[in-house]
Formats: structure tokens, C-alpha cells, sequence
């Protein structure tokens, strides 16, 4: 490292993640959801059928707060479960509704992006995508989960919280797992 200037890329990264995080919740917020749950049906959107198991593994929860979190989104009319071809698999998918707000949260990642990345050129907004996902990858990261919004065992589940006043789609505040790049 240069001895031109002290460690500061670590604080950086954290202060434009906060910042970033509070764009996305903000934006969300006015659809009615958590950062969470976009991050959930941005995961059932790009994975129609994906079982309740397999949710739970990418987002490194146990199965039963995912339970607790679909049944909020299919709740509010976002998301459905049918039966796999093993009785005991639930297929997640997204109904007309969940796929009509997936389309919005896009609108709302593309947002985010264009004021993070205001003042930049096009050339240095792909040299920051670039490093940032090879810092990623480097990492192991999930490209399609936000760490910050994994439902970790030592969380109480979100049936188990007390009850919050509803929302404008049904949807009660909660811990969730992903989140919209």
C-alpha cells in the first residue's frame, strides 16, 4: 500500500454501504416492503420454483424463518407455494402481483445505482463495478445475497416478534435475507 494515504478503503466501503442500504430501504419502504423481502422475491423471481429448502440455503437460514417470511409474502398476495413432486417440497413462485413489484423494485435498483454513482463517467462506473464484484467474488460473496440481511440462527424468528401495524400490502417489518443489486 502507498504510503501517500492512510487505510481508509474499508471505512469507505462501509460508509457508501450504509448510505447505499438506507437509498434501497427508503425506496422500498415506499412499496410497502423490507430490503429483505425485495431480496426474497428478487431470488424467487430469478429462480421460479425454488423450493422453501433451497431458499433457506442461499440465504444461510434455517428453514423455519424462511417459512415465517413466505408466509408474509404470500400474505400479501406476492407469492404462492404449490407442492412438488415430493409432498414434503413447497415450490416458491411469484404471482402477477410479485411479478408486477419485481418489476418495480428493478426500477428502484436502477435508482439507487444512478445516485450512488452520480458524478461518475461511464468509464469509471464500469471500473467500480469491476472491482467491486472481482473484491466479491474474491470473498465467496452471494452476488444475490446482501449479508447484512441474512436471517441468522440467533435471530428470534419473525412470528415470533411481537406484532407490528400492517403496511400498505399486508406485509409486517421483519428480517429477511437479500437484497436488490
Amino acid at each position: 500500500m502507498s504510503q501517500d494515504r492512510p487505510a481508509r478503503i474499508g471505512f469507505l466501503l462501509s460508509q457508501l454501504g450504509t448510505h447505499a442500504a438506507k437509498l434501497f430501504a427508503d425506496h422500498v419502504r415506499e412499496l410497502g416492503i423490507t430490503p429483505s423481502e425485495a431480496g426474497v422475491v428478487r431470488i424467487i423471481g430469478r429462480r421460479p420454483g425454488i423450493s422453501q429448502r433451497e431458499l433457506a440455503g442461499q440465504l444461510g437460514a434455517v428453514q423455519s424463518r424462511v417459512v415465517a417470511l413466505v408466509d408474509r409474502l404470500e400474505q400479501a398476495g406476492l407469492a404462492q407455494r404449490t407442492r412438488g413432486t415430493d409432498r414434503r417440497t413447497q415450490q416458491l413462485n411469484l404471482t402477477d402481483a410479485g411479478r408486477a413489484l419485481l418489476a418495480s423494485l428493478r426500477q428502484v435498483a436502477e435508482a439507487q445505482e444512478a445516485a450512488l454513482t452520480d458524478g461518475l463517467t461511464a468509464e469509471q462506473k464500469a471500473q467500480l463495478f469491476d472491482l467491486l464484484s472481482t473484491l466479491s467474488a474474491l470473498r465467496g460473496l452471494d452476488p444475490d445475497v446482501h449479508p447484512g440481511h441474512r436471517l441468522e440462527p440467533s435471530q428470534p424468528a419473525p412470528s415470533a416478534a411481537p406484532a407490528r401495524p400492517s403496511r400498505p400490502n399486508g406485509l409486517k417489518s421483519g428480517q429477511g435475507a437479500a437484497e436488490i443489486p
